[in-house]
Order: structure tokens, then sequence, then C-alpha cells
């Protein structure tokens, strides 16, 4: 079929308004200006050199709390009239605790605030430090503890006539069992506890300074842990949970301390490693969606 009046073809007309090729009447380029709240660049983290050097600062501060109150305060007076005036193992236990809360807010802002080989070695087990800072930490620690008891030892050699002799047959504060225990007990128990307490000393770092769930008074708590430690296991062997402040002790504590000093490296590093690794196991899961 055809239309009957099909209609005659149109020629297309031609646009005034066709767009050209280019625009007439381009804009001027215009200079970006520079905001007053532009982004700065994020500040870098602290030099190597200094948390390596507040490490030494928090871990001398910490040794010679505890040394030099347990040298000349906690038994100040025995046998004397004097003899009520020493702060004893109470005493000795908040000094430990007072200097880790300073030390926690004075430093750990720059370095993390470890002051113990083996908090670093149980925070390296639980991914939270790098292990290839490891080292460098623990012989900035090691370093800052020789350094405080060294300390200590020059204020002796200023004191009463013997007092300095006397310290170091006494084993300088040092950490020990049998002999050097003071309520006597033997290695298997200076293990145990080392081992133990240790190990809940890192579980309590690890959950205060949780990145989502740590506590904004962390150091608090973390120095009131290591009071209640302290209270806890001071008559079996003087308390260590630290290597490098019983490094710092047996230095100039004698033979005996030196013979021992093994144990309280070794053990507290279990301690802390074992922690750290359960940590990560048992508490740092993700919830599966």
């Amino acid at each position: 079929m055809t239309d009957p009046r099909p209609e005659k073809p149109v020629e297309p007309t031609e646009l005034d308004h066709t767009p050209a090729t280019s625009d007439p009447r381009p804009d001027k380029p215009v200079a970006p200006t520079d905001l007053h709240h532009t982004p700065v660049d994020t500040p870098a983290g602290p030099s190597t050199a200094a948390t390596l050097v507040a490490e030494a600062f928090g871990t001398l501060l910490l040794v010679l709390g505890v040394v030099s109150t347990a040298l000349f305060a906690a038994g100040f007076g025995e046998g004397t009239e004097a003899a009520n005036k020493g702060v004893g193992f109470v005493g000795v236990s908040l000094a430990v605790g007072i200097t880790v809360i300073a030390g926690a807010y004075a430093f750990g802002p720059i370095s993390g605030g470890h002051f113990n080989p083996a908090v670093t070695l149980g925070l390296a087990a639980a991914g939270r430090f790098p292990w290839k800072g490891v080292i460098p930490y623990i012989i900035a620690q090691l370093v800052g503890g020789v350094i405080a008891t060294t300390l200590v030892v020059l204020i002796g050699l200023f004191g009463p006539e013997g007092w300095l002799i006397n310290a170091q047959d006494g084993g300088f504060a040092s950490n020990g069992y049998d002999e050097l225990s003071p309520g006597g007990f033997g290695l298997g128990a200076a293990i145990v506890v080392e081992v133990l307490f240790t190990a809940l000393f890192v579980i309590v770092i690890l959950g205060v300074t949780h990145s989502t769930r740590g506590s904004n008074f962390a150091g608090l708590a973390i120095g009131l842990t290591l009071v209640l430690i302290h209270l806890a296991i001071i008559p079996i062997d003087n308390a260590s949970v630290n290597p490098a402040r019983s490094i710092a002790s047996a230095v100039y504590g004698g033979g005996l301390a030196l013979s021992q000093v093994w144990v309280f490296i070794v053990f507290p590093i279990v301690g802390a490693l074992i922690a750290g690794f359960a940590y990560r196991a048992l508490f740092d899961g993700t919830q599966k969606r």
C-alpha cells in the first residue's frame, strides 16, 4: 500500500544556535588560592634516639625508685628507736608503682613506656611492637637500670660507715631464692611466681593499652598492678618481673646474686611471651560477618 498524498521532502535548516567548535568567550584561568584550613602534613613521630633515651630514663626511674627505697627506707632504723620509721614491703611496693605511673605519663608518649625487657618481648609477641625494635629497647633498658644502681652506690659511698659494704653483703636488694629469699623460698617458688605474675602483668598491659578497648588511665592501672604484684611476691623472691631491674641489682649484689640472676632473666621472659601469644590468640580475634 502507498500514501495517496505523500509529503514533499524538506531540506534541513541550519540553526543560528548551532554550537561553535570553540568558546567565543573563554574564562580566564584563575590561580589556586591557599586556604587557612589547608591540612598540614602529619607530624613525624619521635626519632629512634628519642625513644631509646626515653626507655633508658624510664627504666632508670623505675630501678632507682625500687632499689633506693628497698635499701634506704624499707628497714630504716632497725634495731634502734627509729625502727618504726621504715616503710617495709608496703613502701617498696608503692615506690615501684608510683615510679611506673610517673614514667608512663612522662615517657610513654615518646617510647611507649616499656621500661622492662619482658614487657617489650610480650608486646612483640602480641603484635603490638616490631621485633626489629626489641634488641635496641632492651639495651636501653639495661643501661638505664645499671646507671640507677650505680647512682645508689654513689650515694652509699657518702653514707654511714659500713653502710655500702653491708648493703652489698645483703645482696643489694637483688632478687633471689633460698638464702636471698626474704621468706626462705626455694628455686621452684621463684620460677612459678616469675612466670605467673609476669604473664598477668603483661596481660593487664595489653588490655589497658588496646587501641580500641584501652583506657585513658592505662598508666595508673599498670602502676597499681605492679604494686599488687610486689605486695604479693616480695617475701618470695624480692619480686622481679623485670630482668633489667634484676640485672641492675645483681651487678652490685655479689657472687650469690649474680649466680641466681639467670632465673630472673629467663622466667619473666617466658611468662611475658606466654602472655603475649595467648592474648593475641584469645582476645584479638575479630567477629566474622
